[in-house]
């Protein structure tokens, strides 16, 4: 069952205050985990306002910002790698952002579990719109958002639905999930398609575009608790399998599925990201690190943070550089790809 409405759009112009942090730098030899071999790599951490508890993170259309969503406090917030300088925006009262992506207007979108809303922050002037779901759908525990080629935002909400929102009309539709609880990473591949992942349901699903109807998708791998997608640029669907500790691949011309097992023996894939190199980065909780899958030689990197429980929930980035943050330090990290 969908539920369509056009919500009322809460308009707000809320600046926050500025602070600069200074950066470290740290070049790490990562530890090739299947070869033996090692290649220096320049890490930088930036901190963020104590308390920010920061989830997810996208790189700014413009300049070298990032936003990042700061769910314990309630703030988007926009970090300037250069000075170290972060500004936060109030989202409203009750905010718990999750996850934000930059859309094809160049505006921050947010979805914020505290709201049950998708909110849109101007880049320039960090105006802030709010769009909330339906009446008839409290509590969706929304997780993530991607937009599709024409446009549209797709979100996931984990208590078992998925939604779609025009930006330009704000015409919303929610619709249940196939198997109920569980979605949580969406992506869109370069075709526009959308698929999402099901942690609760361990597998995922294609989304129908014009029907809105959600298609299962099963991996060969039993309760391996699919967390989050990816589509590089072949448009195969990579998912970080949560429970299984694993990486896996779904190509969509054939149905065909790899998967490969985190370095370590106890791994837990929380996140995946696609690099513009077809590279994959992973987050393992159990390694306390981000970790490089280069899929042309079936090879891991390992990159440990230099503090205990970082708890990288979450990476993207843009050419030349990875970003993820790590709640449990109240940091962004990046690593420099080339």
């Amino acid at each position: 069952m969908d539920t369509r409405t056009r919500p009322e759009r809460i308009t707000s112009r809320a600046f926050g205050a500025r602070q600069a942090r200074p950066a470290v730098t740290v070049v790490v030899a990562a530890a090739l985990a299947l070869a033996g071999a090692a290649s220096a790599q320049a890490v930088d951490y930036f901190a963020v306002p104590p308390g920010s508890h920061p989830h997810d993170v996208a790189p700014a259309a413009e300049g070298s910002g990032v936003w990042f969503t700061a769910q314990r406090s309630g703030h988007l917030g926009l970090l300037d790698p250069e000075t170290g300088e972060t500004r936060l925006v109030p989202l409203g009262d009750r905010s718990r952002p999750h996850g934000v992506i930059v859309g094809p207007d160049g505006a921050a979108w947010v979805t914020d579990g505290g709201l049950n809303a998708i909110v849109r922050v101007d880049p320039a002037t960090f105006e802030v719109t709010v769009f909330p779901l339906p009446g008839d759908r409290p509590n969706a525990n929304l997780n993530t958002a991607a937009f599709d080629g024409d446009g549209v935002l797709w979100f996931t909400g984990q208590s078992g639905v998925y939604g779609r929102l025009d930006p330009a009309s704000g015409e919303m539709a929610v619709f249940d999930a196939p198997r109920g609880r569980g979605p949580y990473g969406i992506t869109a591949t370069p075709s526009g398609d959308v698929y999402y992942a099901s942690l609760a349901g361990s597998h995922i699903a294609r989304i129908d575009l014009s029907t809105g109807e959600a298609t299962v998708v099963e991996p060969p791998t039993p309760g391996q608790g699919a967390r989050r997608v990816w589509s590089d640029s072949q448009g195969r669907v990579w998912v970080s399998e949560w429970n299984a500790g694993a990486v896996s691949v779904y190509d969509p011309a054939d149905g065909s599925w790899r998967s490969w097992s985190l370095p370590g023996g106890r791994a837990q894939a929380y996140s995946v990201y696609v690099d513009d190199q077809d590279v994959v980065w992973l987050t393992d909780f159990a390694a306390n690190a981000v970790v490089r899958f280069d899929p042309a030689t079936e090879s891991f990197e390992s990159f440990p943070s230099d503090r205990p429980n970082a708890a990288v929930r979450q990476m993207l980035g843009r050419p030349g550089e990875v970003w993820g943050a790590e709640s449990g330090t109240d940091r962004l990290v990046r690593i420099r790809t080339r």
